[in-house]
Order: structure tokens, then C-alpha cells, then sequence
């Protein structure tokens, strides 16, 4: 037998085996790791698991066959050694009987889901509705939030250029944040001429327009049809 010098091989105890944080090879070995829960999706009958890194979705048309979906997650979860976090869970009604009370979804540890009409998910808000509808009022908060605190920091000192540009840089991609998503995108295009209004105190929307057109600031909603003819002709190639 060939002996092997130390500095060619070295084993690693298991207890110090891993990756560091923002390792690129994290998302891919996680997603191999909890891959068995996609396999308890049946799409056929409505019933879907979306996961994204430790972020899991479960959507079911029945309540009682969601609180079963949600028992076989727990078991497949404590078979890998995890578990869920109950303090964040919690369920969404949507479809035309989303204002009516529903029965309790309760884990098998006897902890009882809360039925709420928004909920987060990566970042975009979902509103118990009729029919699937995202919530634009944290986009468009966040983007104020960002927008004033930009002027009051500099203010009438630096040009508009530069305020453009941190406004570009800051503020617009918290507002075009899921915007694929998001429904009504029309009234987030206000939110941007509102700004031009601002920045140029005026209210003339023709003067407003040659501003944005002037300083290659497009609308969301350009933005979303400029994404969606991308998509369909990387789509159509073959």
C-alpha cells in the first residue's frame, strides 16, 4: 500500500465539517439537502410546496388537507434534524371566501398557526384578498423613507444630477423590488413623478415627463414591459 503524506489528504472530523456563511456553494447543497420536501407537492390537486433557501411556502385549496401538508413537512423537517419556526409562521386566506373564519391549523407539537391578511415573503407582501394581490404601500414607503432621507442629508447643496443619481442608486430599487409580481403598477409610476415634482417644484406633468425623459428615468410600468419582452424573446429563441 502507497503511503500518503499528510499534506495530500487530511480527514475532517464531522463535527467541523461545513461551509462558511455566503459560501456560494450554500444554496445548492441546502436545496439538495431538504429536496425530499418537493416531492410532497401534488400539483394536480392544488397542493404545492415552494421553498427558497429556509424560506417555505405551502399552498393547499382545503385547509384540513393544508394542516396534514403541514404535519408531513414537520416530520420530513425533524427527520433532517430541523425545525420549523413557529413565532414566524402563520397562514393567508385568498379567494372569494377570504373574510370568512376559518378553523384552526395547529402542527403536531399542538402550536396553533395565526390566520392573518398580510404576510412577508422575501420581501413582498402578500394581502388576503379575492384574488392574489400584493401589498405596493411598503414599496412605496420605503422609498419615500429613502428619498427624504436623501434630501434632508444634502438638501439644495448638491445638483440635480447627483441627487438623480442617489436616487437611481438608493431609492428605485426598493420601489421595483417583486415588481414582477405586484398588481396596480400604474400608481407606483405617481411615486416617481411625484419625486420629479419635488426635485423641480413644478407641477406640469409635460415638464415632468421631459425631466424623467431627459434624465433616463423610466416608469415601473416600462421597466415591467421592458422585463416581460426580455423574458419572451429569451423565451422564444431556440
Amino acid at each position: 500500500m502507497k503511503k500518503v503524506s499528510s499534506h495530500q489528504c487530511s480527514l475532517l472530523p464531522l463535527d467541523k465539517a461545513g461551509l462558511w456563511q455566503g459560501s456560494v456553494l450554500s444554496p445548492v447543497l441546502f436545496a439538495i439537502y431538504i429536496d425530499n420536501l418537493c416531492t410532497l407537492a401534488v400539483p394536480r390537486c392544488g397542493r404545492f410546496v415552494f421553498i427558497y433557501a429556509d424560506d417555505i411556502i405551502l399552498l393547499d385549496p382545503s385547509i384540513t388537507e393544508l394542516e396534514k401538508l403541514l404535519h408531513a413537512c414537520e416530520r420530513e423537517l425533524d427527520w433532517l434534524d430541523m425545525s420549523i419556526n413557529y413565532k414566524k409562521s402563520c397562514c393567508l386566506r385568498i379567494g372569494p371566501r377570504y373574510d370568512v373564519k376559518c378553523a384552526d391549523v395547529v402542527s403536531l407539537s399542538g402550536r396553533v398557526l395565526s390566520w392573518v391578511c398580510k404576510l412577508r415573503y422575501l420581501g413582498v407582501y402578500v394581502l388576503s384578498s379575492r384574488q392574489f394581490k400584493i401589498s405596493l404601500q411598503n414599496a412605496k414607503r420605503s422609498f419615500y423613507r429613502a428619498a427624504n432621507s436623501i434630501f434632508d442629508k444634502i438638501d439644495r447643496v448638491a445638483s440635480e444630477a447627483v441627487i438623480i443619481q442617489l436616487i437611481n442608486s438608493k431609492c428605485i430599487p426598493a420601489l421595483l423590488y417583486g415588481l414582477e409580481a405586484k398588481s396596480d403598477i400604474r400608481s407606483l409610476d405617481f411615486v416617481i413623478n411625484r419625486f420629479f415634482m419635488k426635485l423641480y417644484q413644478t407641477t406640469n406633468t409635460n415638464t415632468v415627463q421631459d425631466c424623467r425623459q431627459y434624465c433616463l428615468v423610466s416608469l415601473p410600468s416600462s421597466h415591467t414591459e421592458k422585463q416581460t419582452e426580455k423574458f419572451l424573446t429569451k423565451l422564444s429563441k431556440p
